[in-house]
């Protein structure tokens, strides 16, 4: 029997398509559950809470234009109203988009344009600013801590002595981020490597963070660019 959300019982290949001015379709059941921005004691995004899990099928469509009524899958809607989901994010790779910031032990690589507008980069004065005091123990574990929560992986930290990145790595899922602080939902979460691609096939760089937008108003499409905290956005779950 299918479960929710379920648009076949065939086992395809584990990726998001892009699908074009439609969904995201979703293939070899990845995992789906909500996942909520939690603050700590003075306010600031500290850390994540998986909230419900949804039953899906082995593939299924989550809604990109942001109006589905069945959210967070989608149920047409896109089509009724003529959304526009071109693709305009660059497909330059995440190393040579980055700027880098040297401290001391740690070297921090930072694409803006990437920001999910989650701010866990936040505590304790800013990441930017703790880079360059991570010859102290206590700011080193929280820069690396601060740039593996970032969900759009906008925020990379690499070893300065052995030059290797410093990254969590997470299994192949997708959360669906709530923001309750900010009084907003927001991106999809994808981790683990999922491959993403466009409707034509083309693969963008595969990494183990990323936020997709599922607004409908980023002007970095298909990924976030924290325009559903400035419209927002609620998706009523």
């Amino acid at each position: 029997m299918k479960k929710e959300g379920a648009i076949s019982d065939q086992t395809p290949e584990t990726k998001i398509v892009v699908s074009k001015n439609g969904p995201y379709l979703v293939g070899g059941d990845i995992p789906l559950s909500i996942q909520v921005i939690t603050p700590n004691k003075e306010g600031f995004s500290w850390d994540w809470v998986e909230a419900k899990t949804f039953a899906t099928g082995l593939d299924y469509a989550l809604c990109r234009c942001g109006r589905s009524k069945n959210k967070p899958f989608c149920d047409g809607t896109h089509e009724k109203i003529g959304f526009d989901g071109r693709e305009t994010a660059t497909r330059t790779p995440y190393a040579r988009q980055a700027q880098e910031y040297d401290g001391p032990t740690l070297v921090l690589s930072d694409a803006e344009e990437l920001c999910a507008f989650a701010r866990f980069c936040d505590p304790a004065g800013k990441i930017w600013s703790l880079i360059e005091q991570t010859d102290n123990p206590e700011a080193r574990d929280l820069v690396i801590r601060e740039a593996n929560q970032c969900p759009a992986g906008r925020l990379v930290v690499h070893d300065k002595k052995t030059g290797k990145e410093i990254e969590h790595k997470l299994p192949p899922s997708i959360g669906i981020v709530e923001d309750p602080a900010l009084g907003c939902s927001g991106p999809l979460w994808v981790r683990g490597g999922v491959r993403i691609e466009s409707h034509d096939g083309k693969p963008y760089e595969m990494r183990n963070r990323v936020t997709l937008c599922r607004c409908g108003a980023s002007a970095n499409m298909p990924f976030c660019n924290g325009s559903h905290a400035s419209i927002k956005f609620k998706d009523g779950l």
